[in-house]
């Protein structure tokens, strides 16, 4: 499969969303001058758990209500988000003013998104069949149940991209 196209039209979502470098986090006070690396964060108990839940499994809480548009299946999506193991709360994502492909990331955050109106902010408790299932991944140990707070800033179709990426591409013939 040739994930060319797919590279090009990551690389252009901060443009197509607008997207600006996210600030730097609030420095947190120092115990030492140095801040060992990476941050580890532990997210709260309290945090780690889903008042809903769809029919396939998938846990979700609504943090922030909102009324936008919802994303569809192929659509590109700008999110803000943090993903910690259910067991511990130990984070081992998070990112600001991400782009996204709704159909290139786990069946439960993807469903998860589906759900959600642009503006709103939601905790999903994905299980771990939905997520990386007996597949370790990077820090996450295999068989491991996900939870992820999601803010959704905006969402993009495949045809709104791509009519942005064209606008967006140089003129092919020189001008006289």
């Amino acid at each position: 499969m040739n994930n060319a196209p797919f590279r090009i039209a990551l690389a252009l979502l901060p443009l197509a969303f607008g997207a600006v470098a996210a600030d730097a986090a609030a420095p947190a006070p120092a115990a030492s001058p140095i801040i060992a690396l990476p941050l580890q964060p532990i997210v709260p108990a309290a945090q780690r758990t889903c008042t809903m839940k769809t029919a396939s499994g998938l846990g979700y809480s609504v943090l922030k209500a909102a009324e936008g548009p919802k994303a569809g299946s192929t659509d590109y999506v700008l999110v803000d988000y943090i993903g910690y193991l259910a067991t511990t709360g130990a984070v081992f994502d998070q990112n600001q003013r991400s782009p996204l492909s709704v159909e290139n990331v786990i069946p439960g955050f993807s469903e998860g998104l589906q759900l959600m109106p642009r503006g709103s902010v939601w905790r999903f408790c994905i299980p771990a069949a939905m997520g990386y299932g007996a597949q370790a991944s990077g820090p996450i140990p295999a068989n491991s149940d996900l939870v992820f707070q999601v803010e959704l800033l905006d969402s993009k179709t495949v045809a709104e991209v791509a009519a942005m990426q064209k606008q967006q591409a140089p003129d092919a013939a020189p001008k006289p």
